[in-house]
């Protein structure tokens, strides 16, 4: 094991840097979307919800390699929507991009969801209270409901966020070199699957441990008192 973490020590560290980068940047744009679909289930406007609806059930029930893979060959080569420049690594960085958007997508519904059960754990008297004041849906939902939605659903937040870690290694099968597709160059090249799978294991343990541990902390520490 430490024979083949000194031969490939740059190449691991470049592919969780890579795998660290897609975890970071679709947190990101699946908070920001599935804060915006959350609003809408909870919409007072019909086809507000309908939409809403529509997104977490298409998005939740679509195998997140089938959207990786729709990302990249159907957006991407077949129509040739380009999210990045026509420079020498151009398909390496749309395939990049276009893995931070599927992830972003897919992970955005379950983003709604646990943000959607912190919101009904609110009281609905707050809500009227801020209506009885003249707040709009909107001025209410961000003033008086997210802000205590958020800190109840820090933990289940943290375990997305695991997950979406995980999950990143299906960027491997549109050519993101990450961690996942580095094990498997690595297990072609070398004779020791219980090496490679235990450094690349431990790899991500590294990650995740440390988000569970911090998201638990969070919780317990911005918990609404009930």
């Amino acid at each position: 094991m430490f024979d083949l973490l000194s031969r490939y020590d740059d190449k691991i560290l470049d592919a969780f840097w890579v795998t660290i980068k897609l975890t970071v940047f679709s947190a990101v744009g699946a908070l920001i979307l599935g804060t915006i679909v959350a609003a809408l289930r909870v919409s007072p406007v019909p086809i507000a919800r309908a939409v809403g609806t529509a997104y977490v059930t298409i998005f939740r029930n679509t195998p997140l390699t089938l959207i990786i893979l729709f990302m990249s060959l159907g957006l991407y080569t077949t129509m040739g929507w380009h999210l990045a420049g026509d420079g020498p690594n151009s398909v390496a960085d749309n395939n990049f991009r276009y893995a931070i958007l599927g992830f972003s997508i897919y992970t955005g519904a379950f983003v709604c969801e646990s943000l959607r059960s912190g919101i009904n754990t609110v009281a609905m008297g707050q809500s009227e209270a801020g209506r009885s004041l003249g707040l709009t849906f909107t001025q209410n939902l961000r003033l008086i409901v997210l802000p205590q939605a958020f800190r109840t659903v820090i933990a289940p937040l943290g375990s997305v966020l695991i997950a979406l870690t995980k999950n990143t290694t299906i960027a491997s099968a549109i050519g993101v070199v990450e961690a996942a597709s580095l094990m498997a160059e690595v297990n072609e090249n070398e004779a020791a699957v219980v090496a490679v799978g235990a450094i690349f294991a431990l790899g991500f343990v590294i990650l995740t441990l440390p988000t569970g541990l911090l998201f638990g902390w969070l919780a317990k520490r911005y918990e609404v008192a009930r």
